[in-house]
């Protein structure tokens, strides 16, 4: 299955998860402690989504981010090439977009920097792996 995966368009979605993931587990991790023993007045997003979920419920950010992770793969299923490189890059600086605002607090501007040239390089490679894989597969089936 990896290797059916690798060798799909889904490999696309691997910077776009990786955005995701990283910005979803520094906004877990920074919640006050009051936060998690249920004060929920207490929650700390900036997506009024995942506010409005995390001030409902202490697993309101767990569903919500199992949800859109879902939403991601169900909306690129459907999306041709172009689509889906405009659809992942978009997930990809959103989600870049909200972790570094945590990690810029915490760890400092430069850090946040580095992660958006890691996020920006790691783009890059796999659109070219991806594109090298589907010229790979034209030129079998002709």
């Amino acid at each position: 299955m990896k290797e059916k995966i690798l060798n799909s368009k889904f490999i696309l979605l691997i910077p776009a998860y990786w955005a995701c993931i990283v910005d979803e587990v520094i906004t877990i991790f920074n919640q006050s402690e009051d936060y998690w023993k249920g004060d929920l007045s207490k929650a700390n997003e900036g997506n009024p989504i995942g506010a409005f979920m995390m001030a409902n419920h202490t697993y309101g950010l767990f569903i919500i981010c199992g949800f859109w992770l879902v939403l991601i793969a169900l909306i690129s299923y459907k999306l041709n090439n172009r689509k889906l490189k405009i659809f992942a890059l978009f997930v990809l600086i959103a989600h870049s977009f909200g972790a570094s605002s945590w990690i810029s607090f915490i760890y400092g501007f430069w850090v946040a920097i580095l992660f958006i040239f890691i996020n920006a390089v790691l783009f890059i490679e796999i659109e070219n792996i991806y594109e090298l894989r589907r010229k790979e597969k034209v030129s079998v089936i002709i």
